[in-house]
């Protein structure tokens, strides 16, 4: 190379490479953010909705209960003193009885409460196979074992979330195990007001 192609490369600049700057970050970021505010949303609210169902649940059955109850009372007093004299009343009153307390059992089962040993274990919480954000779970432990598992769930998202997806299946399960016997019990009380009445319709017509 000759001393003036030497003096022309010192002279002319260099191509620099131009590097775009990396923007893909701050947009996953705010990706990452929106998906974890939209997570805890979903978990939030569906959560709300369960204690709501869960409510309804639990005022029908009451509704069931009480309107039973007065159907009872009802027939008792009306109709007891007057066996002997209208004889063939006795069925249907013993029907309607019958249903009114079918009735009923079913309506309490739907709300009776079903709680669990209210007991885990170290091995659970390191295999990350308990839900400790239901009281079932740990009624019966002493606090130092609860914070620890509380504080390993805190530390581990996956177990943290994997808590929160249990939470929401267990309500789930007893919202569907709730209006399944509430079901059942409204049938009871259709059907067998219905099968009542037309008793008593016989009777007063033989």
């Amino acid at each position: 190379m000759t001393a003036s192609e030497i003096a022309d490369n010192l002279m002319t600049p260099k191509a620099v490479e131009h590097k775009e700057p990396k923007v893909g970050y701050a947009s996953e970021f705010k990706k990452s953010k929106h998906h974890l505010a939209g997570v805890q949303t979903m978990f939030k609210n569906s959560s709300s909705n369960h204690q709501r169902l869960s409510m309804m649940a639990d005022n029908k059955a009451f509704i069931m209960i009480t309107v039973n109850s007065i159907i009872i009372s009802v027939a008792i007093g009306l109709f007891i003193g007057k066996f002997v004299q209208i004889p063939h009343i006795i069925w249907p009153t013993i029907l309607l009885v019958l249903v009114n307390i079918a009735a009923i059992i079913y309506s309490v089962l739907a709300t009776r409460p079903n709680i669990p040993k209210g007991t885990f274990t170290r091995e659970q919480v390191d295999n990350k196979t308990v839900n400790l954000l239901f009281f079932g779970s740990y009624y019966k432990m002493t606090l130092p074992e609860y914070e620890y598992g509380i504080r390993q769930m805190m530390d581990d998202s996956e177990f943290l979330y994997g808590s929160l997806i249990k939470d929401i299946y267990w309500q789930g399960k007893t919202l569907g195990r709730k209006f399944r016997l509430l079901r059942i019990s409204y049938d009871i009380f259709m059907y067998g007001i219905a099968l009542s009445v037309a008793g008593y319709l016989i009777a007063s017509f033989t």
